[in-house]
């Protein structure tokens, strides 16, 4: 079994060397702008929140399973270089009354747009200092977060959401590092699966890198695989509400062309005004081989912020 399965990773790591990746070059303002939403549009994909969506969503449940897709915040997290995570309990005031009643709360420390399982907003990234919709990013950076296309901009969200096994698709159970996720790969797991992608979907990537998580976060953190630059734009085709996976940053990290840095970044949230999910929690989806189901969550409405930590929940 385990010469079976360093075949099959030895297999895998030639199939993503020999593919030719796709580089990128970044659309200029005028190719880009103003967005199919509009010149003042600040929603991006989430304009695919309507009582339509919602209804389809709600047909999907069947049995009223739930799966929670959000790691747990913690102080075994994995966080990338320059991020921290601190929780300090405050023992506060007490004993209150003849029940005696106590309080307790804490103060936390951390970067909490950017933390665990998170939901990217379209301030996170820019290109030439050029936000989502060709929005000049220095004319609304405030030191009190953003005036526009802050997290209290999103509200709830709740879609068809739909599981893509890749790892499932190659018959392992981790992707190697390097392995780009392909156009063909997305295509021929949707097809194994019986599932058609249709607008306003939350398009959800399994590789099992999250099996890392919380047990060797230097290796989770040093890169993964994930999407490249074709399958970004094929996937962005189908008209998304967000893109999500199971590794921190959906796409594949580094890239294979080393001249650009996390450019699925930029064509799905600069370019095309699409949320990115990250850190996502979707072994359990995949056992269950659960790939379609009602998607919902909520950012945290925070006030001009550029992400915000989720815990979004399947439920079919």
């Amino acid at each position: 079994m385990k010469t079976l399965a360093l075949v099959t990773v030895f297999t895998l790591c030639a199939i993503a060397t020999d593919a030719a990746a796709q580089s990128w070059r970044p659309p200029s303002p005028e190719e880009r702008c103003p967005s199919k939403w509009g010149a003042a549009d600040e929603r991006g994909s989430g304009n695919h929140m309507t009582p339509a969506n919602v209804l389809r969503a709600a047909q999907l449940i069947k049995t009223g399973e739930t799966f929670e897709l959000g790691h747990v915040l913690g102080r075994d997290m994995p966080l990338n270089p320059g991020r921290q995570y601190d929780v300090h309990t405050k023992r506060s005031t007490g004993p209150f009354g003849a029940n005696r009643r106590y309080s307790n709360e804490e103060l936390i420390v951390s970067e909490i747009g950017q933390v665990g399982t998170q939901f990217d907003g379209f301030t996170h990234q820019a290109l030439d200092r050029m936000l989502y919709n060709c929005v000049k990013m220095d004319e609304i950076a405030t030191r009190n977060g953003f005036t526009k296309m802050g997290m209290e901009k999103v509200g709830t969200l709740m879609t068809r959401g739909v599981l893509i096994d890749i790892a499932g698709l190659k018959g392992v159970d981790i992707l190697p590092i390097d392995y780009e996720i392909t156009v063909a790969d997305l295509e021929q797991a949707l097809q194994k699966q019986g599932i058609r992608l249709q607008p306003g979907d939350a398009v959800l990537i399994y590789t099992g890198w999250s099996k890392h998580w919380g047990l060797d976060n230097k290796l989770y953190t040093s890169g993964c695989p994930g999407i490249g630059v074709a399958a970004a734009e094929w996937l962005i085709k189908q008209d998304p509400m967000l893109l999500g996976a199971d590794n921190w940053p959906v796409e594949i990290a580094p890239n294979p062309d080393k001249a650009i840095n996390l450019p699925v970044h930029n064509i799905a949230l600069t370019v095309n005004g699409v949320h990115l999910l990250e850190n996502l929690v979707l072994e359990p989806l995949a056992k269950a081989r659960a790939y379609e189901f009602a998607l919902v969550l909520q950012p945290l409405k925070l006030q001009g912020a550029t992400g915000s930590t989720v815990a979004p929940t399947a439920i079919r």
